[in-house]
């Protein structure tokens, strides 16, 4: 299929399918003429993708995960848990911060509340 059919199929863009493929996270056969050919998996690799994507990972997380899709093994597989639960410890410390920055704002707003009524 063609780039255009399984960004349907997919429900992406066909710019995603191009900045995936251009980071590395899809790959295509090429036509004499250059146009890009896919396969069924692709179009389950790319909802697979948007999963990672979904779950706040970057694209430079998401090529490190692969080989467990693309070669799964033992060792593989440990790397991307190891690798996923790094970025769990990164947006739990992201998550703490906006919570911090939440809880400031929430005291600023009280003060000014409190002047308000005192005016």
């Amino acid at each position: 299929m063609r780039i255009g059919e399984l960004a349907s199929r997919a429900g992406v863009s066909v710019r995603s399918v191009r900045y995936y493929e251009d980071q590395g996270l899809l790959a295509s056969t090429r036509s004499p003429s250059g146009q890009r050919h896919y396969t069924d998996v692709e179009v389950e690799r790319v909802a697979f993708i948007q999963r990672l994507y979904a779950a706040g990972l970057s694209s430079r997380t998401i090529v490190e995960l692969l080989p467990c899709v693309d070669a799964p093994s033992e060792e593989n597989s440990d790397a991307a848990l190891e690798r996923m639960a790094l970025e769990r410890e990164r947006l739990s410390a992201h998550i703490a911060d906006l919570v911090r920055t939440r809880d400031t704002l929430d005291r600023l707003m009280a003060a000014a509340r409190e002047y308000r009524r005192s005016l």
